[in-house]
């Protein structure tokens, strides 16, 4: 009896052992899961962490040459003071810059991403990667008529067939020219604080206009308008291709309320006189559309009567801008001033039609 009952208690426990063991596999892979979803979890956070490309974060920093240890650029007050190089015209601040934008040297840009606000650090950017290396095939004879006589002087800068260089010799009527960087060959030292991360879109934008104009104090600010526009509407039964295009009928179109994210710029009289902002304007605000999520930059311009003989006559900004119209006022202003500077208005009218008819 005994024995039966050792039997039976020894079989039992055989018989259940397969589904225990399966529990205990079960939970074992159920933990190995959790682990490794854990595991992806923590490093999908440590692979996000830190400032990123797209980020706009204000940087201060000071670049100087590794050999010579000669200031490059610098967003210090002092060390501009040190150095001698603090006009009165001129801030130094830290900048505001996009990440992944080009603003900084890439070298500079790799250490900055992953980093966080607070952390500084040191980066050498190699010749080739800064300025380029030395060509010395980049210096050239060239005949001094190209170049304007009072530039014509050992050191003088020109610009000679959409090249800039700089003048090493000129003698008689040949002139010795460097058409490298100044710094090419240099390798450049990069000291630099992550000051903080912008997030205001009306900051970032004054950020990055600083990168284009410097310190030009724009007002600017950032409204959500809405506008009328002119959709063409397209038939339920699709497009007939079989028709021919010259005989295929006037589209349909609907007028809908669309919005209109905009950047207003209220111009500085002196902008008119940036050769960047002439040439670049368009450039500057479509970075601006980009970097932004904008829809359209406006500029507006206020002519104050002080921009010479005509400078009450407003215009369009290159197609970013809102321009004045025209009234009877401002013809008798201007044929006043016409008349003050001794000019025939009906002269230069006629000046203009035969110059139109000639074209």
């Amino acid at each position: 009896m005994s024995n039966e009952d050792t039997t039976d208690a020894t079989d039992a426990p055989a018989d259940e052992a397969p589904e225990a063991d399966a529990d205990v596999d079960a939970a074992s892979e159920a933990e190995t899961g959790a682990d490794a979803d854990a595991t992806a979890e923590n490093g999908s956070e440590e692979e996000t962490e830190g400032l990123s490309e797209g980020d706009f974060v204000e940087l201060a920093y000071t670049a100087r040459t590794v050999d010579g240890d000669q200031l490059v650029d610098t967003t210090s007050q002092e060390v501009a003071e040190e150095e001698g190089v603090d006009e009165e015209d001129q801030e130094f601040e830290p900048r505001v810059i996009t990440l992944g934008a080009g603003h900084i040297f890439e070298d500079v840009e790799e250490e900055v991403i992953g980093s966080e606000v607070g952390d500084s650090g040191s980066v050498v950017v190699s010749a080739v990667n800064a300025f380029g290396e030395y060509d010395q095939d980049e210096v050239r004879t060239v005949s001094a008529e190209k170049i304007p006589e009072d530039d014509r002087y050992p050191g003088g800068h020109v610009d000679i067939d959409g090249q800039h260089g700089h003048i090493e010799t000129i003698i008689g009527g040949r002139a010795r020219v460097d058409f490298n960087h100044v710094l090419a060959g240099e390798d450049i030292e990069y000291d630099y604080e992550i000051i903080g991360e912008v997030e205001d879109r009306t900051e970032r934008a004054r950020g990055l206009l600083g990168m284009f104009l410097g310190d030009a104090d724009f007002d600017m600010w950032i409204e959500t308008d809405e506008e009328e526009e002119e959709t063409v509407v397209t038939p339920e039964e699709g497009v007939n291709e079989d028709i021919p295009a010259e005989d295929m009928p006037e589209p349909e179109t609907e007028v809908e309320v669309v919005e209109k994210e905009t950047l207003y710029l209220e111009a500085p009289p002196q902008l008119q006189f940036d050769q960047q902002w002439m040439f670049q304007k368009n450039q500057i605000a479509q970075q601006l559309m980009d970097r932004l999520d904008l829809d359209r930059v406006i500029v507006q311009e206020t002519i104050d009567g002080s921009g010479g003989m005509f400078g009450g006559m407003g215009g369009m900004m290159g197609g970013m801008g809102a321009g004045g119209g025209g009234g009877a006022e401002e013809l008798e202003e201007l044929e006043d001033e016409l008349a003050d500077a001794d000019v025939d208005a009906d002269e230069i009218v006629e000046e203009l039609e035969a110059e139109t008819e000639a074209e």
